[in-house]
């Protein structure tokens, strides 16, 4: 049995943010995927844009938790309880247990699937069926999946990069590493200790990688002003960085996801590198829009390289649609 007031949904728990898309309603939650814990009573100070308000700002008996670790669930019990949290704020007033579309890494191990759906069911959700990030990020872009030609898309989140080939509604290669967007602001901390002795915050770095951060050389250079903790002297300082030395810092990370597409291309069948070659790759996720990164990939492989119109949202709104098709949803669900 059915019932029309119970709202199916799509999510995408994200290492960074949590996007929940709601059947007939659209994309109803985005949030970061933080909770802030109380260590002394462990109640739930606050979950999402909230708890993120909090980074770097706590209390001694308060920290903020991410429970998400490389597209997976490093914390089960947080992350249940993050998303509960919102689940409820997507389906208010609904007891009934929603059907469920989560996208999850391409490589992600049986245990890990194991900690997501366990997760999801305990959170209140009803059926839930995983899906490749990758193949929903396509179904997002708009791609042409079930078409018998090769399809090329790049997710760029912030734990992982998805890169999968698709053809007839299938992932003909697949693959996933562990280095995105937190990789990149982890690299411009380490870079500011090293070049400027300066301690800077989590949110700091990706402050600087939004707006001055890119992968290949930016014309006009940009400067910035940052503000942190000088580790010698132990006083707040702000000093300029510019564009160049932060392109320099976010080398080892780019150059790491351009090698993995590389691969990737190599591993691919002989009659899709053609179609491959007629419509290039496309990219989605955050990440993805680091400044120059589709001309740094599109120099590094030749060919077409594009951006979807929505990278920040391509993998939720492609589980939604997902969420509409059983037939497709039978065929590309993980087991």
């Amino acid at each position: 049995m059915t019932y029309p007031f119970v709202q199916d949904l799509a999510i995408d728990l994200g290492t960074v943010n949590t996007c929940i898309f709601a059947r007939g309603r659209g994309i109803v939650v985005s949030e970061p995927s933080i909770v802030a814990l109380n260590k002394t009573s462990g109640r739930i100070e606050a979950v999402g844009a909230d708890a993120k308000e909090m980074l770097g700002r706590t209390p001694t008996n308060i920290t903020a938790v991410k429970p998400m670790r490389d597209g997976v669930i490093a914390d089960v019990d947080t992350a249940e309880q993050m998303l509960r949290h919102f689940i409820q704020k997507a389906n208010k007033g609904t007891w009934w247990r929603p059907r469920a579309v989560i996208g999850v890494p391409s490589e992600i191990t049986h245990v890990e699937r194991r900690a997501v759906r366990d997760s999801a069911i305990r959170a209140r959700m009803g059926e839930v069926h995983l899906v490749e990030e990758a193949m929903a990020a396509a179904v997002g872009a708009g791609m042409p999946i079930s078409d018998a030609s090769g399809n090329m898309v790049v997710d760029i989140g912030g734990g992982t990069t998805d890169i999968a080939v698709i053809s007839l509604g299938g992932v003909v290669y697949g693959k996933s590493v562990r280095v995105a967007g937190n990789h990149m602001d982890d690299a411009i901390v380490q870079h500011m200790k090293k070049a400027h002795n300066l301690l800077i915050g989590e949110r700091t770095a990706e402050r600087v990688k939004i707006e001055i951060g890119s992968a290949a050389p930016l014309d006009p250079g940009a400067t910035m002003e940052v503000k942190g903790r000088h580790l010698a002297e132990g006083k707040p300082t702000t000093v300029n960085v510019t564009s160049q030395e932060i392109e320099r810092a976010l080398a080892d990370p780019v150059q790491l996801i351009v090698q993995a597409v590389l691969d990737a291309l190599e591993g691919v069948p002989p009659e899709l590198c053609s179609d491959i070659c007629d419509r290039g790759i496309t990219l989605t996720g955050g990440a993805a829009l680091l400044k120059n990164f589709d001309e740094r990939l599109r120099d590094a492989t030749g060919l077409a390289v594009l951006i979807a119109e929505d990278p920040l949202t391509s993998v939720v709104l492609g589980a939604g649609k997902i969420l509409s098709d059983l037939d497709l949803l039978r065929r590309i669900a993980l087991a």
